[in-house]
């Protein structure tokens, strides 16, 4: 059982007199009935032991009170947040519903206190809280804009209360977010004073040493800086009085965590820092002479003291994006000691001091971009106090155009509006997004179609066997998934063709086919490819099977290599196979005789065709000299007549031939039991042939095979031929 609250009696002194100053701070706005309501609730969750004591041991209704104090004082806040405020961690710990609260107070207070509980729903997933996408996913994701303000405010409160809290882990946690999250948020929102005490403070507690060696070291010069800023600052006025300018100076000193920030990044300690307070000329000038005259007076100061060239810097003529304008310079002052001097005028001064919506009040310019657009209305609308209770009007151009979402890890990723859960699977790692099958959306199986949304914590499912597909590229928002998706597709593609290719080329192996580039030419051109890496796309696609391309390539293999096919009607005994003999010797009257006996002249069966004694011959002159003897069908012989029909002469055999040659024949039959004893009986019979080697392959009741054999003329050949047709089963047998 959790312990009895103990409200003391110097925290309720403490609390009854902090709310009669917000009593009197907000008592033109405060409903008749307002204070005595909250008292009420405030006395009964005490009584009732509602409420417990922070991590800290602070009390939550008196720091809740402080915490509007800071809200209304150095923000500008109205009724409707200070309730909300006072009243968030009832509703936050189920002591007071929603609908209670906007019964009792209105809409206003139930929609502000709506949003702070929906906000803490991101720390929820652990995020990385340094990152500028957190910082921006708060504003965006806030349903009012008064949420944020309450929160930094809050946060200065609890950075003011724990200085001396036991928990220090507790602390430093505290201060590493008021340094990385709210600080900045601050300055965004032109908070630049709360923005320094937070980063004073969160120095305070995260770098204890540090801080207190700059204050102390700043406490010990004050008397002499604050004397030194005279000295510097009484001439200047003079000279500037005596051009007729309207003016006021003042000497800043840097905040300690600025001085801190300048040790670090120039590796030096205090007395190397040598601008530890800026001098201020701020004129009174008409906005049409506002850069002659900040130039006027950079001209008297810089002509009574020597000034750093280098150190110039002119954000008067080309000013900074944020609308920041000012001339700043270093300059050698009395003593030797630099001194930096910033030159600007009242208007200059007020856009500096209170960041872009003063510069959109003056000059009706909105800054670039949905978020800063968005941050200036916000600006816009505290400078204008009055219209604080309307700023639920402002909401984040960014729904229009990005949103945020968490890794598990609790880092936050930026995508475009719309992105899915492939987008962030390709931000992750191209091979994540390869293999993406789907994710989980906040712990939910989703589709890797799903679209997400700013505060999702997404995860993704990946499958070895996944691969990603064209029409991915409509799934995608981003312009960096698309692309990774086009280079995985291309490699794909191309692994593709490549094993089509290799699939291709075993098929034709295992049927015992040869490949030639010409056949194949003929059959990608046949089917209607431009090329060849799309017609292996095409196999492997699916969209041609390899079996058809296989007896498609056979059936143009044999129509260019002159081998008929036999009809189906015809038996093997009364096949007949007849060549063709091209009327290739007509070109020229001399004749090549060829005999074993000729000498003096250098020739050579041609590979392609393995010309024998008897065969119809002619000769083809090489580019060397030598003379390649080619059969008159001889597949090439069409080709070389066509191009090279001067380098053609005729031939013919002399006398007996006594040399033996090597013939392939192909063989194809019915697979017969004994089929290849009857064919190797035929050849061992004939003493005039000599087999070389057989190859005989069976596949669905056929056999087909290449046979080799040692004869010496065409005749025996043609007698060979025709005892291989006798034979019963054998359907063709042809030379190749």
């Amino acid at each position: 059982m959790e312990d009895k609250f103990i409200y003391t009696e110097e925290e309720r002194l403490l609390s009854d007199q902090l709310l009669e100053e917000l009593k009197g701070l907000l008592e033109p706005l405060f409903a008749e009935s307002d204070l005595p309501k909250l008292r009420k609730h405030l006395d009964e969750s005490v009584i009732n032991n509602k409420i417990q004591r922070n991590v800290f041991g602070l009390n939550p209704i008196l720091c809740s009170i402080q915490t509007a104090i800071i809200a209304v004082r150095d923000i500008g806040l109205k009724r409707d947040s200070v309730i909300a405020i006072l009243l968030y961690q009832s509703v936050q710990d189920d002591n007071l519903s929603l609908e209670d609260v906007n019964k009792l107070f209105g809409e206003g207070v139930s929609k502000i206190i709506h949003g702070l509980i929906h906000i803490q729903t991101l720390y929820q997933r652990t995020p990385i809280i340094e990152s500028e996408n957190f910082r921006n996913l708060l504003l965006s994701f806030a349903e009012d804009m008064r949420v944020i303000l309450i929160m930094i405010a809050d946060r200065v409160n609890l950075m003011r209360q724990i200085r001396d809290v036991e928990n220090t882990e507790a602390r430093q946690k505290v201060s590493e977010e008021a340094s990385y999250l709210y600080a900045p948020l601050a300055h965004k929102l032109g908070l630049y004073q709360l923005k320094s005490e937070l980063e004073d403070l969160s120095l305070k507690y995260l770098e204890h040493d540090a801080y207190y060696l700059i204050k102390d070291k700043l406490n010990a010069t004050k008397t002499a800086r604050d004397a030194y800023i005279s000295r510097f600052i009484t001439p200047v006025s003079e000279h500037l009085k005596a051009a007729g300018l309207k003016f006021h100076i003042k000497g800043r000193t840097k905040s300690i965590h600025s001085i801190w920030q300048k040790m670090k990044k120039q590796k030096c300690g205090f007395e190397g820092i040598y601008d530890l307070f800026a001098i201020r000329i701020i004129l009174d000038s008409p906005e049409d002479k506002e850069k002659m005259q900040c130039w006027q007076a950079y001209s008297i100061v810089t002509d009574m003291y020597q000034p750093n060239p280098k150190r110039l810097r002119d954000w008067l003529s080309v000013p900074k994006s944020n609308g920041y304008e000012c001339l700043h310079i270093t300059v050698l002052g009395p003593e030797k000691k630099w001194v930096e001097v910033q030159i600007r005028t009242e208007r200059m001064d007020e856009i500096a001091e209170h960041g872009l919506a003063a510069h959109w009040r003056y000059k009706g310019v909105k800054a670039e971009g949905g978020m800063d657009d968005w941050l200036a209305s916000i600006r816009s609308a505290l400078e204008a106090g009055d219209n604080l209770e309307v700023m639920d009007q402002f909401k984040s151009d960014l729904y229009d155009k990005e949103i945020y979402v968490f890794t598990p890890k609790g880092d936050l990723l930026k995508f475009p509006k719309g992105a899915t859960v492939l987008d962030f699977a390709y931000h992750i790692h191209s091979r994540v997004g390869n293999q993406c099958v789907g994710g989980k959306i906040n712990g939910k199986n989703v589709s890797f179609r799903t679209e997400l949304h700013s505060g999702d914590m997404v995860e993704i499912l990946t499958s070895s066997t996944q691969k990603p597909r064209q029409e991915w590229l409509k799934v995608c928002k981003s312009s960096r998934a698309k692309s990774k998706i086009r280079l995985a597709l291309k490699e794909t593609q191309a692994n593709d063709k490549l094993y089509a290719k290799e699939l291709l080329e075993r098929r034709f192996k295992n049927k015992k086919i040869d490949v030639d580039e010409a056949s194949m030419g003929h059959l990608i051109r046949k089917l209607g490819v431009k090329e060849g890496s799309e017609f292996y796309q095409q196999i492997a696609d699916g969209k041609l099977d390899p079996n058809y391309v296989i007896d498609e390539y056979q059936k143009i293999y044999n129509h260019l290599h002159n081998l008929n096919q036999p009809r189906e009607a015809e038996s093997a005994k009364n096949f007949e196979y007849e060549n063709p003999t091209p009327d290739i010797l007509k070109k020229n009257d001399d004749v090549l005789v060829i005999d074993k006996n000729l000498k003096g002249l250098d020739f050579s069966l041609a590979k392609c065709c393995h010309p024998i004694y008897g065969d119809s011959v002619f000769g083809f002159v090489t580019v060397n000299g030598g003379i390649k003897i080619h059969r008159c069908d001889c597949p090439n012989a069409p080709e070389m007549r066509k191009r090279f029909g001067y380098r053609v002469v005729k031939a013919r055999w002399s006398g007996k031939g006594t040399s033996q040659y090597a013939i392939t024949l192909r063989i194809i039959g019915n697979d017969d039991i004994g089929i290849v004893s009857n064919i190797t009986n035929v050849i061992s019979k004939d003493e005039k042939v000599v087999m070389r080697s057989i190859n005989i392959d069976s596949h669905d009741g056929l056999f087909s095979g290449n046979l080799i054999v040692m004869l010496d003329d065409n005749s025996k050949l043609n007698i060979l031929m025709k005892k291989l047709r006798t034979i019963k089963g054998v359907k063709e047998v042809v030379r190749i």
